[in-house]
């Protein structure tokens, strides 16, 4: 039997895991379509157009285009003979689940992407959560961290919650093009520097950045060649990012606003270092996997999916939240201890291999889309 099956997103441009998605369920018992809340054209639409997958954009500025948004959908869902919807992201959840909730689709998913972020910063979209999680029959956990936000701080049914954290296509991450990571190295001013020392990260304050550029200026003292790279450079807190960043020597770093060739990109990086605040504000954090299947050793905080698969010394190094002197000391660790360092990604790969193919999730999404 086909299962008309939904997507709607919001503000969505690049987002290669959608691509997986789609491909997985390319010739299945599954008629996949897509609706895109944005402003405009996307790389996500275009894929799909390319692909012959129905994709549908609905003009979107913000909540005051959410009536016609609403409409739109209902519409699309209609002409669609919709009877799963899979919603990502805030605007697309509460409106596209509003939307179908009206048009009586009987199977309404909603994937939850962050975890106290509301609680800790934006205390009156808490209300929102709860209501798009009444809108929803099934609500996707990402990680442990979200799915205890979601069951003893937002009281949702254990019933209606699954665990199912992200699949990736891990293969891209270790078929590397030597030509392709020459052209990366030319653009970004990173040929013959050493160490290259990697972030990738939204500039916001809870991602924990401004604690890592302090341990890069000191390591600079020590390895006056190395570079940072600072990778998905914008945010609200970028103004903070650039003051600190203004204290390094300005051929000693690099920001980067997008780079859509991500499996290369890593490969730019001698060391990476993913440092969150707190345990929980980080909903998952797909670097941590990117990361470690890139083969790039890695310096950690344990936050979001990462306390449920990384061990210190094992398959990363671990430093505290908030410490810019246990990330200094544990760079210079890595660069002293090459055997360290291969221990490290040896394993990491191993780790992230079996715990987040994308079959696995691919299956378990499968087993909520059942009618």
């Amino acid at each position: 039997m086909t299962i008309n099956l939904t997507y709607i997103l919001s503000d969505i441009n690049k987002a290669i895991a959608f691509e997986w998605i789609e491909q997985s369920l390319r010739d299945s018992q599954y008629k996949l379509s897509f609706i895109l809340l944005n402003q405009g054209e996307s790389q996500l639409e275009n894929y799909l157009k390319a692909q012959q997958v129905p994709v549908y954009r609905i003009p979107y500025r913000g909540k005051k285009d959410a009536l016609r948004a609403i409409r739109g959908i209902r519409k699309i869902l209609k002409q669609e003979q919709t009877q799963v919807v899979h919603t990502h992201l805030f605007d697309a959840s509460m409106f596209g689940l509003l939307a179908a909730k009206l048009s009586k689709i009987p199977r309404r998913v909603y994937t939850r992407h962050h975890g106290t972020l509301h609680h800790e910063f934006f205390p009156r979209a808490v209300y929102y959560d709860r209501l798009i999680h009444s809108m929803a029959t099934h609500i996707v956990a990402i990680s442990g961290v979200v799915k205890q936000v979601l069951i003893e701080r937002e009281k949702v049914k254990t019933s209606k919650v699954t665990l199912v954290p992200h699949g990736f296509d891990l293969q891209g991450f270790s078929q590397v093009n030597l030509a392709k990571v020459a052209l990366l190295k030319n653009q970004y001013q990173t040929q013959g520097k050493h160490p290259v020392i990697g972030i990738i990260a939204r500039q916001t304050f809870w991602k924990g950045i401004q604690h890592i550029i302090p341990a890069f200026g000191r390591l600079l003292e020590q390895y006056p060649n190395a570079h940072l790279v600072l990778a998905n450079a914008k945010g609200d807190y970028k103004a903070e990012i650039d003051a600190l960043l203004g204290k390094l020597p300005p051929n000693s770093y690099t920001e980067i606003e997008f780079e859509q060739d991500i499996y290369h990109l890593y490969q730019l990086f001698d060391l990476y270092v993913h440092t969150p605040i707190n345990e929980d504000l980080e909903a998952f954090g797909q670097t941590y996997v990117e990361a470690l299947a890139a083969g790039i050793p890695s310096i950690f905080s344990l936050s979001g999916i990462a306390p449920e698969f990384i061990e210190d010394g094992k398959n990363a190094l671990v430093v505290p939240f908030q410490d810019s002197e246990a990330i200094y000391q544990q760079m210079v660790r890595l660069l002293e201890n090459p055997a360290l360092a291969q221990q490290l990604t040896s394993q990491g790969r191993k780790d992230v291999q079996k715990a987040f193919a994308l079959d696995n999730m691919i299956q378990a999404l499968k087993n909520i889309y059942t009618l």
